[in-house]
């Protein structure tokens, strides 16, 4: 069923490849709008799901415990409404964890990879992938707006792949021909 349907709308899947690749265009040429408009985005989240943990709080079943899903909701909508009125300290906060989880993954890798060298081989690789993490983790915090940009280039990056390779998918579906029975 879907083989004979994505041929048929082949147009819409070289529509998501072409959007994709234009945000991830609009990414590199503006990559603090694209920061702003992340972090607005987060900010809307946290706010309708503490909302809805609320509301499942106030008037939903005993499947959690209503304390919990009202601390949930609070704590959701606390989050939403400080997005929107600091973004750009949540923007930062943001960016410090992300340093902060990287150092600490990169820690855990070199730990593990000397607990390990007496069982395996190449235990330099996890090595070197943990000095890695620690280096660029070390980077973001030392400098969370080049760490911003990093990772609205990382999103951006992403987003053009994504776009081409829809783009080839859609003319080989177009091109596509079902084999007679």
């Amino acid at each position: 069923m879907m083989l004979h349907a994505l041929p048929k709308n082949w147009w819409l899947v070289l529509l998501r490849g072409i959007v994709a690749v234009l945000f991830g265009l609009l990414a590199f040429a503006m990559p603090g709008l694209t920061l702003v408009a992340l972090v607005i985005l987060y900010g809307a989240y946290a706010l309708i799901d503490g909302i809805v943990a609320l509301a499942a709080a106030v008037g939903g079943r005993e499947i959690l415990p209503r304390w919990w899903l009202a601390s949930v909701g609070l704590f959701g909508v606390a989050a939403g409404l400080a997005t929107f009125f600091w973004p750009g300290v949540t923007a930062l906060v943001l960016i410090l964890l992300i340093g902060t989880w990287t150092v600490a993954h990169g820690v855990m890798e070199i730990i593990g990879a000397i607990q390990l060298r007496k069982e395996i081989d190449n235990e330099w690789l996890l090595i070197l992938s943990g000095l890695l993490s620690v280096l660029f983790g070390i980077f973001v915090l030392a400098q969370p707006g080049a760490g911003a940009v990093a990772l609205v280039w990382l999103i951006a990056t992403y987003a053009v792949a994504f776009g081409i390779l829809m783009i080839a998918l859609s003319f080989r579906l177009k091109n596509y021909r079902p084999a007679a029975l």
